[in-house]
Order: C-alpha cells, then sequence, then structure tokens
C-alpha cells in the first residue's frame, strides 16, 4: 500500500474518534447490531459485554461457548434466551437465527481462523479479536469468507479509538514535531507468575509465538502508525529462562524493524518482566505513552509537556465505531486486510528469531 493509502486510513481512525459525539448525537443509527458473543472469557466478561452493553449501537442477544457452566449466568444478567446459546459444535446453526447480525470473536487466537469463516458460512459479520490468526494464510482464508459471504470481518484493535493513541497517530502524520529518528516500543508482563496447568497462552497451538503474539502484536501496530510507513526487514531473537513453565513457547523475544528512511526501531515483547510504553525521539524532542498500551490509565508525553487528554472507555467506543461501520455509517478502520499485515510481521519476527537471520518483507498490499 502507499503511505498515500495508509496516511487515509490512519485518518480514518482519528477523525472517527475525534467526531463520533457529534455524529453520535444526530442519532444516525437504525436499530442496533444484534451480537453473539464467542468465547465468555476474561476479557470478554469484564470489557467487550460491558462494552456492548453501553452502546446504543449493538446488543448482545446470543451466546457461543465452550463453557456450559458459565451460560446461566451471562443469560441472567444480559437477558438472553436459552434458545440463542450455542457452543463451538452448534455454532453453524447461528444462520437460522435472525437475533444474530454479528459475532464477536473473543477465543484464544488458534481458532480464531475457524470461528470466522464459519460465522461468515452462517452469513454473519465477524468482530475478531487481535491477534487476527496465527498464520497469513488463515488471514487470507478468513478475508476470501468475508468477501463471499459478503461481510464485514473487523479487527478488534480498541487502541484506534483510544484518544491517546490517536494523537499518536496525528502528530507523526501530521509531522507536528518534525520527523523521528528514534523509536522503542515495549509490552511485556510476567505471566510465569501465575501460569496454570491447561493455560491456552502457554500453548502453541492457542497462542503460536506466546508474548509476541499476545501483547506483541500492540508494539507491532504503534510501529505501523508511528512511523506511517512500513517496514523493509526484521531481525528478532527469542529465548526462555523458566524452561519448566514455558515449554512450548519462548518467554522473551525482542526484535528491530529497519524502515525506509534507513532508520532502525526497537521492540521487545515477554512473559517475563513488566514494559508498557512507545517513546518515539523526533526532531522536537520526546513524544510517546506510559503505559501505552493498557485498557485504563494511559499516560501520553510531547515536547510541549504532558498530554492533556481525558480517558475513555475504549472498547464501548471500539464497539460504537464498529456497530457503525456495519450499519455503513462509518469506515471501517480495522479490516482484515490490517489484521493480516500485522500477521506477516509477527509471522517475520518468528521466521527470524527462528533462522538468526534477518527476514525480508516482500511488500505490503495494505
Amino acid at each position: 500500500m502507499k503511505r498515500r493509502k495508509f496516511v487515509k486510513i490512519s485518518a480514518l481512525g482519528a477523525v472517527s474518534s475525534f467526531l463520533s459525539p457529534k455524529i453520535f448525537s444526530q442519532n444516525l443509527y437504525d436499530k442496533p447490531i444484534k451480537i453473539a458473543m464467542c468465547g465468555l472469557g476474561n476479557y470478554a466478561e469484564k470489557w467487550i459485554a460491558p462494552a456492548i452493553e453501553k452502546s446504543k449501537y449493538a446488543k448482545l442477544t446470543a451466546l457461543i461457548t465452550g463453557s456450559p457452566n458459565k451460560v446461566s449466568k451471562w443469560c441472567e444478567k444480559y437477558q438472553i434466551k436459552a434458545a440463542n446459546v450455542y457452543n463451538y459444535q452448534t455454532l453453524d446453526e447461528i444462520a437460522n437465527n435472525s437475533d444474530i447480525d454479528c459475532v464477536y470473536i473473543a477465543t484464544p487466537t488458534g481458532n480464531h481462523a475457524e470461528f470466522t469463516i464459519r460465522s461468515f458460512k452462517a452469513g454473519k459479520h465477524v468482530i475478531c479479536e487481535k491477534p487476527m490468526a496465527p498464520t497469513v494464510a488463515d488471514c487470507d482464508l478468513m478475508i476470501e469468507a468475508s468477501k463471499k459471504a459478503n461481510k464485514m470481518l473487523q479487527i478488534g484493535y480498541r487502541l484506534y479509538w483510544d484518544p491517546f493513541n490517536l494523537s499518536i497517530i496525528q502528530a507523526m502524520k501530521n509531522k507536528e514535531y518534525g520527523d523521528w529518528t528514534n523509536m522503542s516500543a515495549g509490552f511485556s508482563y510476567d505471566h510465569g507468575r501465575w501460569a496454570e496447568k491447561g493455560d491456552w497462552r502457554l500453548t502453541k497451538e492457542m497462542n503460536v509465538g506466546g508474548a509476541v503474539y499476545d501483547v506483541g502484536v500492540y508494539a507491532v501496530q504503534s510501529a505501523f502508525y508511528s512511523s506511517q510507513s512500513h517496514p523493509l526487514n526484521v531481525i528478532a531473537k527469542s529465548w526462555t529462562e523458566r524452561k519448566n513453565i514455558f515449554k512450548e513457547i519462548p518467554e522473551y523475544w525482542e526484535w528491530e524493524l529497519e524502515w525506509p528512511n534507513g532508520k532502525i526501531s526497537k521492540h521487545s515483547s515477554n512473559y517475563g518482566k513488566y514494559e508498557n510504553y512507545l517513546d518515539i525521539k523526533t526532531d522536537s524532542g520526546e513524544l510517546g505513552l506510559e503505559p501505552a498500551y493498557s485498557y485504563k490509565g494511559i499516560k501520553g508525553y510531547t515536547p510541549n509537556g504532558p498530554m492533556q487528554i481525558s480517558p475513555v472507555f475504549q472498547q464501548k467506543l471500539q464497539i460504537d465505531g464498529q456497530c457503525m461501520a456495519i450499519m455503513n455509517k462509518l469506515p471501517n478502520i480495522t479490516p482484515g486486510e490490517m489484521g493480516r499485515r500485522d500477521i506477516r510481521v509477527l509471522n517475520g519476527i518468528m521466521e527470524s528469531a527462528k533462522t538468526k537471520q534477518k527476514f525480508e518483507f516482500k511488500g505490503f498490499a495494505y
């Protein structure tokens, strides 16, 4: 994708967020988008379901789960009919249910592709959590299924509705502080402290590369919208210290991206320590966020001082924007093609770490 198109897409994200109060106040929505929640884990329960409940443009009407013990609690809280409860084996039957317009997939990465494709075959829109899928080939199948069904595919990149991250996007797009000279970002936490037997995050099948997929995708995302460009190559390494815990996936990841301007950005994502930041050195001084990627509590700084921005319920604005996109009243700013782009980089990081060689990206379609 040419830089001009990339900037346009980034601008759509910023504009949709900053204009959303005005747009929404005009009462342009018709009936709310009826959503089936696929996966009832912590993120779905604590963040996405409450966001849907608070949105004028969405309504939680159905459940798709592999945990029958959770059903009664959810049905009671959100007044969901028993007929609208499905498991992963009966998911395909949602095709016959007019109470469902869209499936929000919040399951582990390893089954995103399967559940997305089956939802499209059932004639429903899909919002799929990040990271999009294990491989680029999986992403291709998901995008193809979306087009065949003539339904919208969106990725759950909530930070495109976060005003702090949007401030970074706008500043870098408009070169408010000149060009960037150095960039670094890291998102890590000590997952090993509370890892338990059966934890899907510790399996290659469900979490592919561990931290680099689970939270590293945020660092990859911020590199794209901070540079307003596409990387040429990546050099990466991975290693494990607590081998009794991390048996299938590496505990630590570090990588460097080279950009068309010749500059190098440095990134990390680990399950062995805490970090949550984005730092950009510009011609005018430092610009960044710390914490950068959290659900709340984000703080930012600029060459002119701290960012004076009020926090928001990110997931609520995400649901608003994505449902409005389904209604065709806002653009789809986090399409499947964006998710595929990021998976290309994650796959490149893993390949570089495996071969101990620089991995070259041969152009980006998005």
